[in-house]
């Protein structure tokens, strides 16, 4: 019985975050429309002047992100997903990436990130974790988006975890977990070797 190891993505591996470049990719390629631009820069703009916090831009982007999406082909954000995949996989943290190739020999290795599972499922060509988790929006019959949030297990880690360990019988004996934000906490109080990397002011207290 092989014991567990869980990532987050963005900030923890990934240098930036997957919904970011995404969304910005889409908005270059004009299947968002530019005008979505505007709030969203100006949450980013208090938050690089530290007149913000990151979590209230990257909860606003989210948000336009999942209107914007509504009428969208899923192909074409899966195509968008593996540009940014195709420019961006090597933007990684040394000491994260390594660490996943050696936990890879011995430990079943998941990733749970807030980012879309498109894009996710993608950057996981490269990674190649065992299991991942990614935000999944509903697609109609047409392939188009609905608007309806299937799953965001981002928001229930600790939750996502206890039921994939019990359905497959995995074990929490000498379990790594390392992410970076306080939305890995569920995750990180499980495992027996948490570890904080690059951690933010409310993880780090």
């Amino acid at each position: 019985m092989r014991p567990i190891a869980i990532f987050d993505i963005d900030g923890t591996i990934f240098r930036s975050s997957l919904v970011i470049q995404l969304f910005t990719k889409l908005v270059r390629r004009k299947i968002f429309s530019p005008s979505v631009l505007a709030r969203v820069r100006s949450f980013e703009v208090k938050w690089l002047n530290r007149q913000g916090h990151y979590d209230d831009y990257i909860n606003e982007l989210v948000q336009v992100y999942h209107r914007s999406i509504v009428g969208k082909k899923r192909s074409e954000i899966i195509r968008a997903s593996r540009e940014v995949v195709r420019e961006q996989k090597y933007r990684t943290y040394r000491y994260t990436r390594k660490l996943l190739a050696d936990l890879r020999r011995k430990y079943f290795t998941i990733c749970i990130s807030g980012s879309p599972l498109e894009v996710v499922r993608e950057y996981n060509r490269f990674l190649k974790f065992d299991k991942i988790y990614g935000s999944e929006l509903g697609v109609d019959e047409r392939g188009r988006y609905t608007g309806v949030a299937l799953h965001l297990p981002s928001h229930y880690k600790k939750e996502v975890i206890v039921r994939y360990v019990t359905a497959h019988h995995l074990s929490m004996r000498d379990s790594i977990g390392v992410g970076d934000t306080e939305s890995d906490i569920g995750f990180l109080e499980l495992v027996d070797n948490p570890i904080a990397f690059n951690p933010n002011t409310t993880l780090a207290a």
